[in-house]
């Protein structure tokens, strides 16, 4: 830390950052493939002591987690952005590859994961969640098939809500019909 603890007011707020980018209206949504670069970025709010290094990580729903950024999530304290290359960790990390699930990113500073919060010093990030997804290969029209629709007619005409609206329809008419033929006499 680049400034003294004893030099921080104990009334100033704890320091955070907020995330810029990607958007947090919305779960975004990345593809693990080759040459796709995924942007993080963030502002600081309130940090009065400057962090020598933050650590970045992704863990996701499976429980792993990954380092973001090329130099394994540790970066200067000073940064407001990390790039991950999917494709360069893919390449990188055979024995613990990218999964298609969502993962919730990660920032803190050098005091570590779950560092109690204190006036200026930056508190860790959990906010931002992003999802990610393999490209499938791709298959030509004439050899697709639809994996849910052979034998779906048949899985509809047998479930019960199918039958009774059915027999409903049939008394409905038949009753209908009736109806007109007793009007017409």
């Amino acid at each position: 830390m680049s400034s003294s603890s004893a030099a921080i007011p104990q009334t100033a707020p704890a320091g955070g950052l907020t995330i810029t980018q990607p958007p947090q209206t919305a779960t975004s949504y990345y593809k693990i493939a080759a040459a796709n670069t995924i942007t993080f970025a963030w502002n600081f709010t309130d940090v009065l002591a400057t962090p020598t290094s933050l650590t970045v990580s992704a863990v996701c729903d499976n429980g792993n987690t990954y380092p973001v950024g090329p130099t394994d999530g540790i970066i200067p304290g000073t940064a407001t952005s990390v790039l991950w290359d999917l494709g360069a960790y893919q390449s990188a990390h055979p024995n613990l590859p990218l999964a298609e699930a969502t993962y919730v990113l990660h920032i803190w500073d050098d005091r570590g994961s779950g560092a109690a919060r204190e006036p200026g010093f930056l508190s860790e990030n959990s906010a931002l969640k992003f999802a990610m997804y393999s490209p499938q290969p791709y298959t030509p029209l004439e050899d697709w098939t639809c994996p849910t629709c052979n034998g779906a007619l048949s899985g509809y005409i047998t479930h019960p809500a199918f039958i009774s609206l059915t027999v409903t329809l049939v008394v409905m008419f038949l009753s209908g019909y009736s109806l007109v033929r007793q009007a017409t006499r």
